[in-house]
């Protein structure tokens, strides 16, 4: 079955970085568009980046935009979020995604916190 697992969270000062990793099995990584997700205490799950299933397309939501980059490695069905420029409001618990087209079913990892202090 799919299973999704994530790494790389932490604690770090404002203005430091994480590589967020997420490590994928039981499906044709290749195949899926992939994301990173995150959820704040208190506040809804909302879309951080994602990526299509060949690398090429990128999706960025505003508040991470030149601060996140999104990678995968198809031959290692790994996916990245380089985040640099971290700020207290990045803290969140992070979510892979994964989704043949885009759309349901959608497939999940367990998340990583992050914590950005001030």
């Amino acid at each position: 079955q799919v299973q999704l697992v994530e790494s790389g969270g932490g604690s770090v000062q404002a203005g430091g970085s994480l590589t967020l990793s997420c490590a994928a099995s039981g499906y044709t990584y290749s195949s899926y568009s992939m994301g990173w997700f995150r959820q704040a205490p208190g506040k809804e799950r909302e879309v951080v980046a994602t990526i299509n299933p060949g690398g090429g397309s990128t999706y960025y939501a505003d508040s991470v935009k030149g601060r996140f980059t999104i990678s995968r490695d198809n031959a290692k069905n790994t996916l990245y979020l380089q985040m640099n420029s971290l700020k207290p409001e990045d803290t969140a618990m992070y979510y892979c995604r994964a989704s043949r087209f885009g759309i349901s079913p959608y497939y999940w990892g367990q998340g990583t916190q992050v914590t950005v202090s001030s």
